[in-house]
């Protein structure tokens, strides 16, 4: 065994060619503790305010971060600046009214509406289509003896008996069976008011833009679906209950008001990197969000300093280990590539934004060695040295190449415990496809994710900088750093020889 991992060895430190690659230990060892403090106190600090994304705080970190890439000397990554802006959007309420036969309900009491699936509008009309269950599809029909275009439709609360043991949720169902049908507005039936009032502003999104205009969806009370069907309501509500319901329409003069105001923001993702040399146009991504949670209120800041701002300044420290490489003549043979991401916390966004829309090509990038919390330990992981150890998250699917190279280069220069308890195909936390890396590896690029697990400050105001074991995050950004090394030096790009599984459901 000695024998084949010092073969091993030799084999990632040579390339095929017999090119020796550059001992890296003089480079890798300028990512220090009291550097990567530094740097965490700032991204972390209240002057960011929890760095959400598309707000002041998010563009003052990304503003430190390309001030960090430039002062560095890395080359702008996106039409000659470091900054690729993509589209955020956000809805806010100005406005909205619902009166049956002139009386005139009140928001949140009597009913409301859910911004993001609703669209400006002011309709008047004199009938309502009541079509029971509201579900259109191959096993049933509520909309089969009704016409229903161009109307509003009014569904009461229910499952019908033969599906309360299913599976699909009912919830889109009713939404695509009224677009379906060519409804304009639906109208649900649900039992939970009076409510609290919600947000004047709804959630960020990026899909500003829509292909076809679905119907608005209104939750009335049950007060406001008995001023439409007056005394029918109560023998409706009972015949949904034995599965004996029929459509029926009501004669009622109601109108239907939404004045929605919507907002274009915009996010960035910070590209810098260092050209390479003879393999200049193969490329190596090292990625990070930059972005976090934001704050509720005025004084509650959530500092974001694990999650991810950790990561963030390991890809600060790496850079400058790289920087410092190429200006003593060992630059990377491939073009390494640093990337701090905005929207992973809204889904990811930063990085899809990217892998549909490459700056450099995916074909020819090499790998993605993803970041996203390595500053503290999980209170979870009960085996083995936990203050020596990182989750590799990744590293068994889509190329043979990718642990034979991480648990070599942590054999010859860290030695931390690779713990790969995420890679377990029944997670539950689906780890895998929560990260940034994700993004890259649906489009074929081999990737391995660096994770310390969740704490108990996770997602919480508490998750300050002062709680970070900075002396393992510089090990761990270590390791990072070696296996980039060994990634951009080494003869041949990686092996795409693995399938990529698909998500579980999706």
């Amino acid at each position: 065994m000695r024998k084949l991992l010092w073969v091993v060895l030799l084999a990632i430190g040579t390339s095929a060619s017999g090119q020796k690659i550059p001992d890296p230990r003089a480079f890798g060892n300028t990512i220090t503790a009291a550097d990567l403090k530094k740097h965490l106190y700032i991204v972390a600090s209240a002057e960011m305010g929890g760095r959400e994304t598309a707000t002041e705080g998010e563009r003052k970190a990304a503003a430190y971060i390309e001030s960090q890439f430039r002062s560095l000397g890395l080359l702008p990554g996106y039409e000659g600046g470091y900054q690729m802006p993509f589209p955020v959007f956000q809805d806010s309420l100005a406005g909205t009214t619902l009166e049956v036969n002139g009386k005139e309900f009140t928001l949140y009491k009597d009913y409301s509406v859910y911004l993001g699936s609703v669209h400006s509008t002011d309709l008047w009309v004199n009938e309502i289509v009541f079509v029971g269950y509201g579900i259109s599809d191959s096993s049933r029909n509520d909309y089969e003896a009704v016409d229903t275009k161009g109307k509003v439709v009014l569904v009461l609360p229910g499952t019908p008996p033969s599906r309360q043991r299913g599976s699909r949720g009912r919830g889109n169902s009713i939404y695509e069976s009224a677009m379906k049908n060519g409804a304009v507005a639906v109208l649900q039936v649900q039992t939970n008011f009076p409510r609290s009032a919600a947000a004047a502003k709804g959630r960020m999104h990026t899909n500003g833009y829509k292909n076809a205009v679905p119907p608005n969806v209104f939750a009335i009370s049950e007060e406001v679906a008995k001023a439409i069907m007056g005394d029918e309501y109560a023998a409706a509500l009972a015949a949904m209950q034995n599965g004996t319901v029929q459509p029926k329409s009501y004669k009622a003069d109601v109108r239907l008001e939404i004045n929605k105001v919507t907002t274009r923001m915009m996010s960035s993702n910070v590209i810098g990197y260092i050209e390479g040399t003879d393999k200049k146009d193969e490329y190596l991504f090292i990625t990070a969000h930059y972005d976090h949670v934001g704050k509720r209120g005025d004084s509650v800041i959530y500092y974001g300093a694990d999650d991810d701002g950790s990561g963030v300044v390991g890809i600060l420290e790496l850079a400058e280990a790289f920087t410092k490489a190429k200006a003593a003549g060992k630059g990377p043979r491939r073009t390494v590539v640093f990337m701090t991401v905005s929207g992973e916390e809204k889904g990811l966004w930063g990085s899809e934004y990217y892998s549909e829309n490459p700056v450099f090509l995916l074909d020819k990038t090499t790998a993605n060695l993803n970041i996203d919390m390595i500053g503290r330990i999980d209170p979870k992981r009960t085996h083995g040295d936990s203050t020596n150890y990182v989750y590799v998250v990744g590293d068994h699917k889509l190329s043979s190449d990718l642990r034979v190279i991480s648990e070599a280069m942590n054999r010859k220069y860290v030695k931390l415990e690779l713990d790969y308890k995420y890679n377990d195909p029944n997670d539950r936390e689906r780890i895998y496809y929560r990260s940034d890396h994700y993004n890259f590896a649906r489009k074929g690029v081999p990737i391995i994710f660096y994770f310390n697990g969740t704490h108990n400050d996770y997602h919480r105001p508490t998750d300050t900088p002062d709680k970070i074991n900075y002396e393992l995050l510089a090990k761990r950004a270590k390791l990072i750093f070696y296996t980039a090394w060994e990634m951009a030096n080494r003869n041949d790009m990686l092996k795409r020889d693995l399938p990529l599984d698909a998500p579980a459901g999706g």
